[in-house]
């Protein structure tokens, strides 16, 4: 059994998405196929993955290092000798041959995409959702009857801004969300409050609300929003400080009495270890969101997930950062607190299909085999494309 070849499209998102920091609709994703040597029903087994969404397609990384350096290695290096699958941390392994330590950069969500991939096609090999194969291969039991899931969105209208997301929010909560995140950071603080309590007023409650100030803040503007958030008690306080600069963050923490929601933007294991001994986080109290898309891959989130439960933190704080179905599949079979919904933004990858059952705040995978990428209609195009080519 081997890989025939790889293939990779570089997708540019649709609409205009902009938070305090970022103005997504220039912004592109690395969508990729493994084609394999096995067929079932007269085709060949495709498994598909992509790079999350908030960075850049990373084609060059793949083309010129990644790729080559998968389809140079013999057939055995990337299975498993037990299952005679392919071995995800196999694949991690050739593809990051002659990489230096350190530097989790733009190759870490490079890598990550064609690991995915691997699980996708495990799945589809073995048939089974990928929700169930990857708790098959732990040893774990996928969470029953759903997970909790939150709508993600609340970015700034150019016009009627607080009218726009009020009605937002409500459509989210008629579709069956019981939490929501907005943006904040992009105004002065006054009107950010006003949009946080017509989100508050749209939810039906504060604790269903949370806010994103995407790393924008120094400490001390973060401490004033802190400070006038505090008496909201809202679901999380995300990403007030710039990701890296844990001595703020520990300051914040100290300070903030709500829940501070953080890591979607720290990319390996040793950084999580360091978010951990050094950002001043609460075990049981705040929320970690690193994203196996961003982050080399779901090899390298489970050993994250070991470092946050070895410093007191449970399944429950992490929530992975995305708002797609491969990290809605990885929350289910991983017994995580819950997952991110993209359900009006972030197209043709964010949110989830009309297969996967959304009720009471709560979302389950569809069981469709692999990731069930096949049955989001605004993938087909580029599914066809990396199929056809």
């Amino acid at each position: 059994m081997r890989i025939t070849a790889i293939r990779e499209v570089a997708v540019p998102l649709q609409g205009y998405m902009a938070n305090a920091v970022v103005d997504f609709s220039h912004h592109t994703v690395s969508m990729v196929a493994l084609i394999s040597d096995q067929f079932r029903h007269g085709k060949p087994v495709i498994g598909l993955g992509f790079n999350s969404i908030g960075r850049f397609a990373q084609s060059g990384i793949m083309r010129d290092r990644m790729i080559p350096r998968l389809l140079a290695s013999k057939p055995a290096q990337l299975l498993d000798p037990n299952t005679h699958t392919f071995a995800p941390s196999a694949v991690v392994q050739v593809a990051m041959q002659n990489e230096k330590p350190g530097g989790h950069g733009d190759r870490c969500s490079a890598v990550a995409a064609i690991e995915l991939a691997t699980w996708d096609l495990n799945a589809k090999l073995m048939e089974q959702p990928a929700y169930a194969h990857i708790a098959d291969v732990l040893g774990r039991t996928p969470t029953p009857g759903g997970i909790p899931v939150y709508a993600a969105g609340g970015y700034y209208y150019a016009e009627d801004s607080n009218a726009r997301l009020h009605d937002e929010i409500s459509r989210y909560r008629e579709d069956g969300y019981h939490a929501f995140k907005i943006k904040v950071g992009g105004q002065s603080l006054a009107e950010d409050l006003s949009r946080v309590e017509t989100a508050i007023e749209a939810a039906h409650g504060a604790s269903r609300v949370a806010v994103d100030a995407n790393g924008c803040f120094s400490i001390t503007r973060a401490q004033q929003y802190s400070q006038a958030l505090s008496s909201y008690q809202l679901k999380w306080f995300e990403e007030p400080c710039d990701p890296l600069d844990y001595r703020s963050l520990s300051q914040l923490a100290q300070d903030y009495t709500g829940s501070i929601a953080t890591g979607e933007n720290l990319f390996s294991a040793i950084d999580t270890q360091n978010l951990i001994r050094y950002g001043g986080l609460r075990a049981a109290h705040d929320v970690l969101q690193m994203d196996p898309g961003l982050s080399y891959g779901l090899t390298e989130y489970l050993k994250m997930i070991e470092i946050a439960e070895a410093a007191g933190f449970t399944r429950r704080q992490c929530i992975p950062h995305g708002g797609h179905l491969i990290n809605l599949h990885i929350a289910t079979a991983l017994n995580l607190g819950g997952c991110e919904a993209y359900p009006g933004v972030f197209q043709p990858f964010g949110g989830y299909t009309p297969a996967c059952i959304l009720s009471e705040g709560r979302i389950v995978p569809s069981d469709a085999p692999g990731f069930g990428l096949e049955q989001k209609s605004e993938l087909a195009p580029i599914i066809r494309q990396l199929g056809d080519n």
